[in-house]
């Protein structure tokens, strides 16, 4: 038998005796799932576990998920090294979603980082536009260099093929970008609230659709010289997101300045209904077609701080390219009530141990096209009851309370009362869920509506 393992499950068992928490069935299924033998949506082994010792679990079974990904083979972020020597890695993509896929990325710092800065500088990941990739990505490399917001980390990708692959948001993407996620959040030298995404023109389309898909990793976002249909990156997605997008007022190619427009009208809708939710800057740069000074974004990006435990968030569930997220913030989907239509979850945690939660199924009705492009511009969102649905909803002392009776009701009708159980089952699994070391949840609440 390998002494690695073993030394860990004598030192467990010494523990035990001593009257410790036993981690052993918590720290197995973490393993499990970091080297891909489990699914991170696989139920966890249940081991209670009393609220005075939830700190202390939390820490150990957060360092048993590091120390797991360290050893589960898959490719690793390069030490750090200065962007300007253009130090680069490669990430290979299964075939499975993508034939001969393989994702070459520069991963290096600007400025001089003080080790007393190490944690705190913004990370930046930069999208490259469409063309040559090649050549895109020694561009997007270029301007990198420029942009005036050092100290700070820059992970470029290159898009792994041209032609029909050449999209940053599609399955085979998705997988890198969990990866990334994975990556950073582990990452004990990396600001887990200081990751900003941004791109240029593909890049543009690739980084909204992406902080709409994954806005709780996100502190902001700053698409360029882009503009999406917001069916395909719904704006209540980004609330606690700093968002900003920047076109050329004659940019006319694909309808970008016409959906940036009607980005910005949304999200400025959403701000009046939600005030202090929903940040942004949305403009048409006057004057300016495709090409514009993009050096102004990462400065206004880097100002936001991620909010990974919001108490009142929107989520439009949404499938890209066939995939839907697992869950949301601390929400974790068990069960869509449909899978021809969308899901909308606004949930709201109040202070007095009462969540709210609305349930609603989304319809996309197109309102109008454009005559050169034919591309739908506008839609009316028709949304009706949620009935059939499964989720559950991690808690703890911050979101709903582990010492007092909570009450939740989803759509208006009471579908638990209680006190939330903790257990290294919850914490486990949410770890599994989200690899991220703000979101290690000692209690959940599941419910069927």
């Amino acid at each position: 038998m390998n002494k690695r393992i073993l030394f860990p499950l004598c030192a467990a068992a010494v523990a035990l005796t001593a009257g410790a928490q036993d981690y052993r069935q918590a720290d197995q299924y973490l393993q499990q799932v970091a080297q891909g033998k489990a699914a991170a949506t696989a139920a966890a082994p249940s081991t209670a576990i009393k609220a005075d010792q939830v700190e202390t679990a939390r820490q150990h079974l957060w360092q048993q998920w590091v120390q797991a990904l360290k050893t589960n083979g898959e490719t690793r972020l390069p030490a750090d090294a200065p962007l300007s020597t253009s130090a680069t890695g490669s990430l290979a993509i299964p075939d499975s979603l993508e034939p001969n896929a393989v994702m070459p990325f520069y991963w290096g710092t600007k400025g001089v980082i003080a080790q007393s800065e190490r944690v705190s500088v913004p990370t930046f990941i930069d999208l490259h536009g469409s063309g040559p990739k090649a050549h895109e990505w020694e561009a997007t490399l270029s301007w990198a260099q420029r942009f005036a917001d050092g100290p700070s980390r820059y992970f470029i990708p290159q898009i792994p093929q041209e032609g029909k692959y050449y999209r940053w948001w599609q399955r085979s993407k998705q997988w890198a970008w969990s990866w990334l996620w994975r990556r950073l959040m582990a990452d004990a030298a990396i600001d887990p609230d200081r990751v900003y995404l941004f791109g240029v023109s593909e890049g543009g389309y690739g980084s909204q659709r992406l902080a709409s898909f994954y806005a709780d990793y996100l502190a902001a976002a700053g698409p360029m010289a882009g503009g999406e249909p917001l069916q395909n990156a719904p704006a209540e997605n980004l609330g606690h997101v700093g968002f900003s997008l920047l076109t050329g007022e004659k940019d006319l190619m694909f309808c970008r300045n016409q959906y940036t427009r009607t980005t910005g009208l949304a999200l400025d809708s959403l701000e009046r209904a939600y005030p202090g939710l929903y940040t942004h800057r949305v403009e048409l740069i006057p004057g300016k077609g495709h090409g514009f000074d993009y050096s102004p974004t990462t400065t206004w990006l880097m100002q936001f701080r991620r909010n990974a435990r919001p108490t009142h968030f929107i989520w439009e569930d949404y499938e890209m390219d066939g995939l839907h997220r697992h869950g949301f913030y601390n929400l974790r989907v068990d069960q869509r009530p449909s899978d021809s239509l969308r899901t909308r979850y606004d949930v709201r945690i109040g202070d007095d141990g009462v969540i709210d939660i609305e349930a609603r199924l989304v319809e996309y009705i197109p309102l109008e096209k454009d005559p050169r492009w034919q591309f739908t511009l506008r839609w009316h969102k028709q949304f009706k009851p949620a009935t059939g649905g499964q989720f559950t909803l991690f808690l703890d002392n911050d979101l709903g309370g582990l010492e007092r009776k909570i009450t939740v009701r989803v759509n208006g009708k009471v579908v638990f009362k209680g006190k939330p159980k903790t257990d290294l089952k919850y914490m486990a699994e949410s770890i599994a869920l989200y690899g991220d070391p703000r979101r290690v949840f000692p209690a959940a609440i599941t419910v069927k509506y």
